[in-house]
Parts: structure tokens; sequence; C-alpha cells
């Protein structure tokens, strides 16, 4: 029994020494387990997805992603760096010491535990060069992330920017974090969310300094990123490339529509920019010089710009008074120059010949008419009351809305009513004899290009139009809900037959206005505007569709202080139109013409004038409004 006790003693106090020793070596004498103690922290780590790809309306991609290079550093192993140092390492880096002192001060108040950006957009042959000698410079590395590419550098103002999350996008969505990319204007934002994808997890065993020690599967949710969805636009590439060729040293835009759909072929605002260099190494400085620059190719005019419409609104008023009996395509009214000026040797004109001469008082009595058919007791009553039902019937054409709103800032324009004259003239104290400027497109109506290039939609379709969008397809799934509702204009499409026929003559007769659009083989049906930009020359503004029968294409073109509508407009709205329906452009000395044509010489700057309650088209060209129009 003692020899028993004894033994199962002795191994007791062996065991327990053995384990004691153990202790000792493993907490005091060895560091590993020292070390894995302060690894038994998870931490989690987001895995960025790949960012959907952009296509046109063929499947031809338009926009890519590529690896951009940013240097990093991660200032706790960052030794000490003198002053020959710094500059040593500075150079190496493609930097000032100056710049490198300030970026390393920042880096170490953040964290001195997690890597900083000490300069983004590293490009490859700096990152070749670099990293061949990188062992040199501890506390440095490179982080490759995915950036947008633009291949073919084109719809810039329609594709929009991507750019870093700003400190409110980071507060707003935690699906950001600082260094992250994020849509800011264009289809990149307004499709962010499917575009942007899904992060996916990743759990890593992390030290008390934040250094990661081994990556495990710890918990159920992690998971890979998912990519984000593709997007097929209705843009055309090679339309959108020509439409931007032929804009070159000029300013302006181009809107192109397929009637029937509502897609959007091409939208052009000139000057334009390169949109890969705004994703490059040298993004800041690219930004800096777009956003001082005073024809701001910054700010898409195609959808923010307003301008009066001039002569081609007088299609409009043609169409409401013959669906309200106020006219017949026969009527005829005396161009008396007396109540407004005109142009051009008319004197008796009916509804097609009115169009074609563009004749001011015809247009003048015609809207008379309209206003002057308002209900009420005395002339007043009775023009604001006619004047706000001549709106409506306006409205159905879709001016005064965004047709959808399918970009952010798309402007509304501007159609008065009579709280609008109302707050002018004071209530009721106004009749069609204050505001007839409205009757030939000026005074206070404010159109833009996108909303004209809807109009030629709409006359293509003889009385209705979809509203005008640009996307096909998302991630394989067709077009989202909402796009392309179709619009009735309330107008019955027999009175669009008068004013097609006018437009097709515009383009056709010897005396027609828009000569320069003619195409062999093609019917073109168009208009010609000239919007005044005194003291400057007028813009030059020209809106079609083509075939006559069974329209593909219908567009807008505004080139500013180009001149007369037909001067420049049409020709280019012409070889677009050829373009597009045959594949190809057969009048070389056309396309010639429009291509070393630079308009884009200074002009004198109007003398400043005060806004007033009175004049609300009278804010700067900066603001997108521009002068009064006339044919």
């Amino acid at each position: 029994m003692d020899v028993r006790f004894r033994t199962v003693a002795l191994l007791v106090m062996f065991f327990t020494l053995a384990f004691i020793l153990r202790l000792v070596s493993l907490q005091v004498i060895q560091t590993e387990w020292k070390e894995k103690a302060l690894t038994l922290t998870s931490d989690r780590q987001s895995i960025p997805p790949s960012r959907g790809l952009i296509f046109d309306r063929h499947g031809t991609l338009l926009v890519g992603s590529r690896a951009a290079h940013d240097l990093m550093v991660l200032p706790r192993e960052l030794p000490e760096l003198d002053s020959t140092s710094m500059v040593a390492t500075a150079a190496w880096m493609g930097m000032t010491a100056e710049e490198l002192e300030k970026a390393l001060d920042k880096a170490k108040r953040y964290s001195r535990y997690k890597t900083s950006t000490v300069r983004r957009g590293v490009d490859v042959e700096e990152h070749a060069r670099m990293a061949a000698s990188m062992h040199q410079h501890p506390g440095f590395s490179f982080r490759t992330r995915p950036v947008r590419n633009h291949i073919h550098g084109v719809a810039g103002h329609l594709i929009g920017e991507y750019a870093e999350a700003n400190a409110e996008d980071l507060e707003t969505d935690p699906f950001y974090r600082l260094g992250d990319n994020i849509g800011k204007s264009g289809l990149e934002q307004v499709y962010e969310l499917e575009l942007r994808g899904v992060k996916g997890r990743e759990s890593v065993m992390v030290d008390a300094r934040n250094r990661v020690r081994d990556t495990a599967t710890l918990l159920t949710d992690d998971r890979p990123a998912e990519a984000g969805l593709d997007l097929r636009l209705t843009l055309d590439l090679e339309l959108q490339a020509f439409a931007e060729q032929l804009m070159q040293n000029k300013k302006g835009s181009i809107v192109a529509i397929e009637p029937r759909s509502g897609e959007v072929l091409a939208m052009v605002s000139a000057p334009g920019f390169n949109p890969d260099i705004l994703v490059g190494p040298q993004r800041g400085a690219y930004y800096r010089e777009l956003s001082a620059d005073g024809d701001k190719p910054l700010f898409n005019r195609a959808i923010k710009a307003t301008y009066r419409p001039g002569s081609i609104w007088k299609m409009v008023q043609g169409l409401i008074a013959l669906d309200e009996s106020h006219i017949v395509p026969s009527s005829r009214f005396y161009c008396d120059r007396s109540i407004i000026g005109c142009h051009g040797p008319h004197r008796w004109d009916d509804l097609r010949q009115a169009v074609i001469h563009s004749c001011n008082p015809y247009f003048y009595k015609t809207m008379q008419k309209v206003v002057n058919a308002g209900e009420g007791e005395g002339r007043f009553e009775r023009a604001a009351n006619g004047l706000d039902a001549w709106k409506q019937r306006v409205s159905a054409f879709g001016f005064g809305s965004n047709l959808g709103g399918r970009l952010p800032g798309t402007s509304t324009g501007n159609i008065p009513d009579s709280q609008y004259y109302d707050r002018i003239y004071g209530t009721r104290s106004w009749d069609f004899g204050t505001i007839y400027s409205i009757a030939i497109g000026e005074g206070e109506l404010l159109t833009t290009p996108l909303q004209m290039a809807n109009l030629a939609a709409t006359l293509a379709n003889r009385g209705w139009y979809r509203q005008p969008h640009f996307i096909r397809d998302v991630g394989g799934e067709g077009k989202p809900p909402g796009l392309g509702v179709r619009m009735d204009t309330g107008v019955d499409s027999v009175h669009f037959e008068p004013i097609i026929r006018a437009m097709r003559q515009v383009v056709e007769d010897p005396s027609g206005t828009a000569r320069r659009a003619r195409i062999e083989g093609i019917a073109v049906c168009g208009k010609t505007g000239t919007v005044q930009d005194e003291p400057r020359k007028d813009h030059s503004v020209f809106i079609a569709f083509a075939p006559q029968d069974n329209p593909q294409i219908a567009l807008s073109v505004y080139v500013e202080n180009a001149g007369f509508g037909g001067q420049w407009a049409a020709p280019i709205a012409a070889l677009l139109i050829e373009q597009h329906l045959t594949g190809e452009v057969s009048n070389d000395r056309r396309l010639q013409r429009i291509l070393e044509a630079d308009l884009t010489d200074p002009y004198p700057e109007p003398e400043s004038e005060p806004v007033t309650a009175a004049s609300p088209a009278a804010t700067t060209p900066a603001e997108g409004t521009q002068s009064p129009a006339t044919e």
C-alpha cells in the first residue's frame, strides 16, 4: 500500500513539475506562443468586387477596368529618414522632399499601424521602375486596384465620372471605405448600385497591431466578392464617335434618338473631355484644367443648356392650332410686318408655306387665336385661361419637363403660364399683346437640345414619343422597368402631314433654308433655327428626322456662335443621318468642310445686364441659358 502510494505521488509530482517547466518554457523562454496569444483576435477583410462593364447597343465594350497602382506606406515599419534619405526616397517616388514629408506626417497622424496612400495612380512604367528597388525602401508597398478604362474615350458626359468617395458618401453608405471609388455623375452615378457589385468577406487573424497572421474560414458568412452587373447602352459607338469628331473645334451639342423606341443613339456636348484621363494619374491636374476652361467642357449642354427655340417652335404652334380647329392647312394670313418683323418676299402664305418661309406674322396670328379662345370675363381673363390651356397642350410634347429625368441635372426648360406673367406684370394685367414673342419661339420660352431632339422624334412618329433613355439591358435581364414610356401629344396624327411635307421642302426646295441637309436617295425632313446671342454670332440650330416614311433617326444639332441654322447645323445632321442609315458618307466635300471648320474663335462678350424678374432668360451662359431666338 505504501509502495503504491509513493509511486502515485511520484508520478503526480513528475507530471506537475513537467507541466510547470513547459509553462515556463512557453511563457518565458520561447516567444512563439507569446506571439500567437496576440493573434487570437479575428478581423474581417473585405474583398472588392469587379465593377460591371459598359457596352454599346451592339455589344462593343465601351468601359472596362484596368489595374491602377497606389504607393502605400506603413509608418511603423518606416525607418528614420534624415534629410539626405528623405530627398533620395522622394526622388525614387517621383515627388519632392516637401511633398513626401507632408504625406508621411499625414499617414502617421492617421495610424502608425495601418497603411495609407502616399501616391495614387502610379503609371505602368513608373511602377516597374519603383518595384525593382522596392526592397531598398522598407515601409513602402504597392496596392493594386481596378479603375475604369474608357476604351474609346467617347461619351464622357453621358457615362459620367467614377471617382473617390468623399466624406458624405462614406457617412451615407457603409459599403464604401476610405479610398473606395463611386459613380459621381452620368450613368455611373445613376446605376451605381447595379455596377458596384457585392463585396466579399474574409476572416483573418491579426495581432494587436493589426498585422495579418493567418487567413481562415472562421465564420459561416465568409464569401467571395460578386461582380457588378454589366450595362448595355442604347448608344451606337460608331455614330457617337463620328458625332464627336464632327463637333471638334466647335461648341454645342448633338442628340440623336431612334424615334420608335426612344433609345438615344448618340449624345454629344462640345467641347468635351477625355474621360480616361479623369481616372488616370493626371486626374487632379486635368480636372483643374477643365474646371478653369471658360468654354465649360464639363457642362453637359445636351441636357442642361437651355435656349429659346426660335422658328422651330412654330411647328408646335401650328399643330396645336390645327388640332383645336383655329386654322386648317389652307388657312392664309397676310404677312403684316407692322405687328412683328419678318423676312423674305412672301406675303400670303398657307400653313405649309408659312413653315417653309418661317413667317412670323402667320404664327403671331395663329397663337393669338389660341390664347384669345380662353374662357372668362374680359380680355385679360381670357388671355390667362387661354395661355394655361396652351401650356397644357405644349407640355404634352415633353416641354417644361425633364423627359423622365434619366440623367442627373437634366433641365426642364421653361414654359410660362398665367401665374408666371402675373408675377411679372401684376395679376390679370396683361394680354396676348404683352406676351406675343412666345408665338415665334422667343420671349420666356426655354428648351433643351434633348427636348428638341424629342420633338423631332415626335414629328417622325406623327404625334407620340417614348421617353428618351440610354439603357438597353442591365445584367442580362433586359431593360429596367419604367424606361421608354409611351407619351401621346393628343394631337391627331392627320395634322402632322402638312407640317412634315413642309419640313421635307425645307430640305429639298431650291429656296429651302436647309439645302445643305440634302442626301441623295434619302428623304430628310428638317427645320432650321437661328438663336441670337448678341453681340456675338447667332447659334446655328437644326432638327430633323429620316427617312420621311418609317423614320430610323431623329436628331437636334446645336452649334453655338456659328451663324444661320442651315450653315453648319444642317450639314452636320445630314452627315450623321447618312452615316447611320447607310454606314458611310458619300459627300466628301461636305465632310471635309465640317472637319476643317474651327468655330471656337473668341467673340466679343456682351455687356453685362442686370437680371430682372421680367427677364428670366438673362442668366449667364455659365448657367446654360442663351439669348433670344429668331429665324
